[in-house]
């Protein structure tokens, strides 16, 4: 980063959270009562939480930004004092504003108390902020959701106004036209447009339901991923979706883990536990035997469905959800195995990436925090050369990467890669984890050379995260339209006129034998409109047979982006399609 960069982006940050002080001065002014909470920056903006009776509308946005443009205008100062914990209390139970008196009595008592006021508003804030509200002028509101205070479901109910602020018009156009084109993009109206998966009411939240032509294309990921898998020397396990709670006590999840399981089962008296991970599951069938050094490394892959409490206010789409299937695998390995096998995962991610159209992406390594050893599973001794190793593979195979010190989990090392989809935004997908605590705590072992039992290494990996999360982001990614292998129905027979209906079935018999997904349109409707519907439902090859197709054994192909793609003799077709 260089130095003016980051300059940029502090002084983003500032005016961002000038702007919010901004907005929840124009609020107060027009909606009298409301009360004031939080209203941090986020990436790419800012938001205010908000306690009114009053039900915010896109029009009270309207409203709001204006009254946010009279008073940046207003060329006030961002003026810093402090105040004592007592008389910072008494100042908010004066302006019954009973959620800042809450935030203050939680601050610790040598934490400076500074207020920052602009013309008659002032806000409990650290700051810093810029020189005067003049300086606010290409800005607007987004939207408004709702959300808990403090994220408590058992708290209130407040209502959050988003907002955007850039430093200059160029820069706020450029950003609305990419909301907008997200917008387009969004998986959970193409999800139903293209009739690819729901999440239905009556069987509760961030659950999903594959309808058949979601369905089909996550076959077809699988089947690539399975393929794959076997090539690459993994072994296909499956694992049961609830086992005894014992075994999470043994793997520690119930400690570190327990809010984002469900509640346990009990038949038999025995508590059991839907699984929130695969690990444990695949140690087991390691376990079942005894190994030698000479069958690792053993690389266990599951396409494995979980399921993970997850907040009602964070559920959103594919993207999270409560129950999913992890494209799993555990590789237990010797110490002097672990960089090839870091460097075979990170060339599948790639293949990964590349095979379903991403072609850019980025690099974390996450390490863990020096001065805290106790905070952490292992000795220094395993964390230096579990580092290094990532480490060298990343060199070694010039993969440009950035350190994130103190990211670690606590039970190892990672290294994550972020995908950029179609439109520049970041996905978190694939991770490769280091685990010292689980082998650990399942005393696993192997018989070394030496007739010795020694302790495996172990290494999680998944590449697309979830199944329904990469779902999610291929949707977007293509806005729907996935290329011709990935598309659910490859090509649609359009007839026109009575006589081309028979004919337009035979064409389509001849192109599901040669495994085609194909189907037809032989209805009343006008060509035109056939043609209109294939397209909405953003299928790749459209294929017109009326009369003068059916006397000369032909189809004329059109492109769903409506690029001709000339007239093709019958037996020609299925070459003609492969070559796509």
């Amino acid at each position: 980063m260089s130095h003016s960069h980051h300059s940029d982006n502090n002084t983003l940050e500032r005016l961002r959270h000038s702007c919010a002080h901004v907005m929840a001065q124009a609020v107060q002014e027009l909606f009298p009562g409301t009360k004031i909470t939080l209203g941090p920056t986020i990436e790419n903006g800012f938001y205010y939480d908000f306690d009114s009776e009053h039900r915010f509308s896109a029009e009270d946005l309207a409203q709001i930004e204006n009254r946010m443009k009279k008073i940046a205008n207003g060329n006030h100062e961002f003026v810093r004092s402090v105040k004592s914990k007592e008389d910072a209390i008494r100042f908010y139970k004066e302006k019954q504003e009973k959620y800042k008196v809450e935030i203050i009595e939680g601050l610790p008592p040598t934490e400076e108390i500074s207020f920052y006021q602009h013309g008659t508003f002032i806000d409990l804030c650290r700051g810093p902020h810029i020189e005067d509200t003049g300086k606010i002028k290409h800005f607007k509101l987004l939207h408004v959701s709702g959300a808990y205070w403090r994220g408590d479901e058992k708290r209130e109910m407040l209502q959050r106004i988003y907002g955007t602020a850039w430093l200059t018009k160029e820069d706020l156009d450029n950003h609305l036209k990419r909301l907008e084109e997200a917008k387009k993009r969004d998986h959970r109206k193409l999800g139903t447009e293209l009739d690819l998966f729901s999440i239905e009411d009556e069987a509760g939240a961030g659950l999903i339901f594959w309808h058949p032509k979601g369905g089909l294309v996550r076959k077809l990921m699988e089947d690539w991923l399975r393929d794959e898998l076997l090539k690459r020397g993994y072994h296909l396990v499956f694992t049961p979706h609830i086992m005894r709670l014992e075994l999470w006590n043994t793997s520690g999840h119930t400690g570190f883990y327990r809010e984002n399981m469900f509640n346990p089962i009990e038949f038999d008296n025995v508590k059991y536990q839907l699984k929130p991970m695969n690990c444990p599951g695949h140690i087991l069938i390691y376990k079942s035997r005894l190994h030698s050094y000479r069958e690792l490394p053993i690389r266990l892959a599951e396409l494995g469905t979980v399921y993970r409490y997850e907040k009602a206010g964070v559920m959103h789409g594919l993207m999270r959800v409560r129950g999913f299937t992890q494209d799993d695998a555990h590789i237990f390995c010797k110490p002097d195995q672990i960089e090839a096998e870091v460097a075979a995962c990170i060339d599948f991610a790639h293949a990964a990436l590349k095979t379903f159209g991403f072609n850019d992406y980025k690099v974390e390594l996450s390490t863990w925090d020096q001065s805290k050893p106790k905070d952490y599973a292992g000795s220094e001794d395993q964390w230096q050369k579990a580092e290094s190793a990532l480490e060298n593979t990343l060199n070694r195979l010039k993969i440009p990467f950035k350190k994130m010190e103190g990211e670690a989990a606590f039970y190892g090392p990672k290294i994550d890669i972020k995908l950029v989809d179609g439109i520049g935004r970041l996905w978190q997908l694939t991770t490769v984890q280091f685990d010292f605590n689980l082998p650990a705590r399942f005393a696993l072992e192997y018989v070394g050379e030496d007739g010795k039992r020694h302790q495996p290494l172990m290494v999680h990996r998944a590449l697309w995260g979830s199944v329904e999360r990469f779902f999610g982001i291929l949707i977007e990614h293509y806005a729907g339209a996935f290329p011709f292998w990935l598309a659910p129905v490859q090509v649609k027979i359009l007839s026109i006129g009575e006589t081309a209906e028979t004919y337009a079935q035979e064409v389509a018999e001849v192109l599901k034998k040669e495994s085609f997904r194909v189907e037809t349109n032989t209805g009343n409707d006008s060509i035109g409109a056939k043609i209109r519907d294939a397209t909405m439902q953003k299928v790749p090859i459209m294929g017109v047979a009326g009369a003068k197709e059916k006397e000369a054994q032909t189809l004329t192909l059109r492109a769903r982006d409506g690029k001709n793609l000339g007239t093709v003799k019958l037996s020609e077709i299925p070459g003609f399609l492969w070559k796509l």
